[in-house]
């Protein structure tokens, strides 16, 4: 059995505002939504907290800014999570938030401002990256500057960490860093957007939704089946396979069964409303990794 390896996340972390619509608005149009409380919120923030409720060792790093309300309230959110390091630089920015419109099947569109997670810089980002080795496992999303993504990636392969991207939201020149990457998770329009260049990187999966997920390794490609269950808002669930899968992989789970474990989670997100309010708890993950097959840990190549 091997030892399991850390988890650095290394992205955004903000605040959401949840609104249900009955249908996104035309041009020029004021639709009436159903607002939810303001939760902490952000890609980065989301994956993380999920691995960490898979009892990882995760090490977050994310900006906040100098709007002191909103930056506090989000760390004392993430102070409850059990992290094992938490390093949250501010910046003279406002805290990145995002908007979540969620229609009655449960897709969603979000809009999200960025400035201070573009404004994380390398010498901000360099003091997760310390003590790297090959059983650890650097997550990383679309929403820090392509450069500063770069550097990271670099740090982390001279490190021989595994180094997992999932390029949401989409930057135009992230093809460009697939190389660098050991495992890449995009979406849909994410895997369409990137093309052909998704095959730069050692391994990814393209997450469909409903229809399942696709892993492209070594040429091959392989579906794996979603879980069936009636969604009710799927804003969080890349999120929570996102999580964790770095949590299973780090622990020493094969891919198959990473991606089994990350459905499950990811259709468990889709049941309930929300996305930070979604994301399953430290007891049903536990569970979750739990039901794996006898034997399943493995070194990593």
């Amino acid at each position: 059995m091997t030892v399991p390896g850390r988890v650095v996340v290394i992205g955004n972390a903000g605040l959401d505002l949840r609104l249900a619509v009955p249908r996104l608005p035309l041009p020029g149009e004021t639709l009436i939504g159903s607002a939810a409380p303001r939760t902490p919120g952000g890609k980065g923030l989301n994956q993380a907290v999920v691995a960490a409720r898979c009892d990882a060792e995760v090490r977050f790093c994310a900006p906040l800014g100098n709007d002191l309300a909103e930056a506090d309230e989000v760390e004392r959110h993430l102070r409850r999570e059990g992290f094992a390091e938490l390093i949250l630089p501010r910046l003279p920015h406002a805290t990145d938030f995002s908007l979540l419109m969620v229609l009655p099947e449960g897709e969603n569109s979000i809009v999200s401002t960025s400035a201070c997670s573009l404004a994380l810089a390398r010498a901000e980002a360099e003091p997760a990256l310390q003590g790297l080795g090959e059983s650890d496992i650097v997550l990383l999303q679309g929403n820090l500057a392509l450069d500063t993504t770069a550097f990271i990636l670099a740090a982390a392969r001279r490190q021989k960490a595994m180094t997992i991207l999932n390029p949401a939201p989409f930057w135009p020149g992230v093809e460009k860093l697939l190389g660098q990457c050991s495992l890449v998770i995009a979406n849909r329009i994410e895997a369409e957007q990137l093309a052909g260049s998704i095959h730069a990187a050692g391994a990814a999966i393209i997450t469909l939704g409903a229809d399942g997920c696709v892993l492209v390794e070594r040429g091959q490609r392989r579906s794996f089946p979603a879980e069936s269950v009636a969604a009710v808002d799927t804003t969080g669930c890349g999120d929570a396979f996102c999580g964790v899968m770095a949590a299973a992989l780090a622990r020493g789970f094969a891919t198959d069964e990473a991606i089994g474990a990350a459905q499950k989670a990811a259709a468990l997100t889709a049941t309930r409303p929300g996305a930070f309010q979604a994301l399953p708890s430290r007891e049903e993950l536990g569970a979750l990794l739990a039901n794996r097959r006898p034997g399943a840990l493995k070194a990593r190549s």
